[in-house]
């Protein structure tokens, strides 16, 4: 893949469209940790990163783009975190909204679901413990290849 350091460099980049660019910027910063990378425009898009290999963008509504309708949802994000918990109360203390608290999963994983003030849907994620696919009644088509470089 050609390198272009004007783009995030994830393979999948989502766009999330907000009301308000430069508030869902704060928000996300302040409540999930995410870094402003590249600023177009005062109010129009920011690029942003999470963690090592995570990025969004963040669009103005504008023409045919919308946020969320009230009451519904299209999508859900989900962020792998380090301490779900820790994760859950400074995005709570920031003002998301808690729609699921964390809980522990039978497929090892914490996780928690809040909603940003744009409406848009977030899930916090923590491994807890190793389960593989088959442990849960599930089938591997494929291993991911950072668990094939494991040897997993």
């Amino acid at each position: 893949m050609k390198i272009n350091r004007s783009v995030p460099p994830p393979s999948v980049v989502p766009v999330l469209v907000y009301r308000d660019v430069r508030a869902a910027v704060a928000f996300l910063i302040s409540a999930f940790g995410f870094v402003e990378r590249t600023r177009i425009g005062e109010d129009h898009r920011s690029q942003m990163a999470f963690g090592d290999d995570g990025a969004v963008i963040v669009a103005d509504a504008d023409g045919d783009r919308r946020p969320p309708l009230e009451g519904g949802y299209s999508h859900l994000l989900r962020l792998r975190v380090d301490d779900v918990d820790a994760a859950f109360a400074r995005a709570r203390e920031e003002g998301a909204v808690v729609l699921a608290a964390p809980v522990d999963r039978e497929y090892g994983e914490r996780d928690c679901t809040l909603e940003d003030p744009g409406g848009h849907r977030w899930q916090l994620a923590e491994a807890v413990r190793d389960v593989t696919p088959e442990d849960v009644g599930c089938e591997t088509v494929s291993s991911w290849p950072a668990y094939q470089s494991r040897g997993q």
